[in-house]
């Protein structure tokens, strides 16, 4: 079997490394090999973070060649578009929906450089056009479940759910419980349910859940 690629992305701050060492307990306590790759030195506050991550006996190095990762699990959009030259032939992009301008942008539109920040339609645009996409209001997710900073365990539930994952949700949800702090156990998993169950609501297939962010409103956000 060839190893499961997944690519995890986001800014610094977000969580990236979290979300990863939960999938990477629960490979350990199933007995399926996975090897992480991190990229150090650039997880600073609003820098781009990615993570690579295969899960499979076959998997010799961590790093995933261009056009072979199965999934890329991102909690930035603008990170899922530029790490997009990773993914396979019809594999899934999962997204939060909320852009997080960079400092180079800003400053860019600040000295006239740029006329305006990209839009995410734009952004989700320029995905579509090469993946399937799934779109999740995960912010909105992790603020029902008790707490904003559930984003990362929102997208891990929602992993969870696409076809060919293959990992049990069981043993994914005990390794959140065994990686959070004892006091956000619960609040980590209602923010777990939430992304699995909109996920399978599309069946896992990839596309736009129900209960996601419509393309075209999270550019208000910034």
């Amino acid at each position: 079997m060839r190893p499961f690629g997944i690519i995890a992305c986001g800014v610094g701050g977000q969580g990236v490394v979290r979300m990863c060492n939960v999938i990477g307990e629960a490979c350990a306590t199933s007995g399926v090999a996975v090897r992480t790759g991190e990229l150090h030195g650039l997880a600073q506050r609003s820098g781009s973070v990615v993570i690579h991550q295969r899960i499979g006996e076959r998997s010799i190095s961590p790093l995933i060649p261009y056009g072979e990762a199965d999934v890329i699990l991102a909690l930035e959009p603008m990170e899922a578009l530029r790490h997009v030259n990773f993914l396979k032939p019809g594999g899934t992009v999962i997204t939060e929906t909320t852009l997080q301008h960079p400092p180079g942008e800003t400053a860019d539109l600040a000295t006239g450089v740029k006329e305006r920040y990209v839009s995410y339609a734009e952004v989700i645009g320029a995905l579509r056009s090469v993946a399937k996409v799934v779109e999740l209001d995960a912010l909105a997710m992790a603020n029902e479940a008790g707490n904003a900073m559930t984003v990362n365990i929102v997208l891990v539930g929602a992993l969870t759910a696409l076809e060919g994952f293959p990992l049990g949700p069981g043993a994914v949800l005990d390794a959140v419980r065994s990686t959070v702090p004892a006091s956000a156990v619960e609040v980590n998993e209602r923010a777990f349910a939430l992304g699995r169950q909109t996920m399978a609501a599309d069946g896992g297939r990839g596309g736009r859940p129900s209960g996601s962010r419509p393309a075209g409103t999270a550019e208000q956000k910034r």
